[in-house]
């Protein structure tokens, strides 16, 4: 009987297990350097954002990248203003960037009313961008309607967030 007929099954076990191991990565001989504080942006003191991409325009903004209107109305209030003045103001600094204005509707009316009225909102808020000097050659507008909406219920409190104009930034 061959020598190897011999061995138990414990046996057999331990042996696949020490030729396993042997296959098995070795730890590097010097680890990488422990993580640093994250990256900061020494024009805007914003945590991680590069001036004059999206991610900085959204931080700057706090909120403000978005405007909201009342039920069936695409009018600019005093509060709406005041979020375009920023919005300006930054596209202002970066001549180079293009922006798209979309405007949303709630989920009540047609497809087709609620596209329209999303066009509505959307184009009120860049008439509003130009008239504080931003060029209209930078600007454009697309409406989603109902078609996009951040809030799913079906209350006033859902419907007033979805109906808004949000300035999105582009190269």
């Amino acid at each position: 009987m061959p020598a190897h007929a011999k061995l138990g099954p414990a046996a057999i076990l331990v042996a696949g297990a020490l030729a396993l191991s042997a296959c098995a990565s070795k730890a590097p001989k010097e680890l990488p350097p422990e993580p640093g504080p994250p990256a900061t942006s020494t024009d805007t003191g914003q945590m991680g954002a590069t001036p004059g991409s999206q991610a900085e325009f959204v931080q700057l903004m706090a909120g403000a990248d978005t405007i909201y209107f009342d039920t069936d109305r695409y009018d600019i209030d005093s509060q709406d203003q005041a979020a375009l003045a920023r919005q300006a103001q930054w596209l202002a600094r970066y001549p180079g960037k293009r922006a798209t204005i979309e405007g949303h509707a709630d989920e009540r009316g047609t497809r087709e009313y609620n596209l329209a009225l999303g066009e509505r909102r959307a184009n009120a808020a860049k008439n509003y961008l130009v008239s504080l000097g931003v060029d209209p050659s930078r600007l454009s507008t697309l409406s989603y309607g109902k078609e996009r909406p951040v809030a799913l219920g079906s209350d006033a409190q859902s419907w007033a967030q979805n109906r808004r104009a949000v300035t999105v930034t582009i190269d």
